[in-house]
């Protein structure tokens, strides 16, 4: 799996809020940037995405920024990489089609689909809040049941919950 900015730049904005927003204090796209050394457009770009994704609501006005939309112990780093438009796939076919050879799987697919499953369940218990608190400890994680973890899936299901 090749996690690009987008991933990593939503998840630790989010980060940054949790550690900034205190007291239903918002944050700033612009003391984002200036703290994480993330340009302003690409913040704005994210936070649309996140915003969509019901993961940051917004405060207009003077002293306005942003907020996380939940307990930062409610949002998972999927949610976030999701929320952002970043897949968790790591193979290279779509539909059985491109990146396979000639229309039929790789001898490897297999494997491929289920290291991202895998991935996917650690990102889906890891939180904002574990994050923040550095309590993200392979040993201490409990992962969820394989069976349904179908990111796709999950993710559609997750913004219909939103909407």
């Amino acid at each position: 799996m090749r996690l690009t900015s987008k991933g990593r730049y939503g998840v630790s904005a989010m980060v940054d809020i949790n550690n900034n927003g205190k007291d239903g204090k918002p944050v700033t796209l612009a003391a984002i940037s200036e703290r994480q050394f993330i340009s302003l457009s690409y913040l704005e770009q994210l936070f649309r995405s996140l915003r969509a994704g019901g993961l940051v609501r917004s405060i207009r006005g003077p002293g306005g920024g942003y907020l996380l939309a939940h307990p930062a112990n409610e949002i998972t780093i999927a949610d976030v990489i999701q929320a952002v438009n970043e897949p968790i796939r790591t193979t290279m076919c779509e539909n059985a089609v491109r990146g396979c050879h000639r229309g039929k799987r790789c001898d490897t697919h297999q494997l491929w689909d289920a290291m991202g499953k895998h991935i996917y369940r650690f990102l889906d218990v890891v939180t904002i809040e574990m994050v923040c608190q550095k309590e993200v400890d392979l040993n201490n994680l409990e992962l969820k049941p394989v069976e349904n973890i179908i990111p796709e899936v999950v993710m559609e299901q997750r913004i219909a919950k939103v909407s």
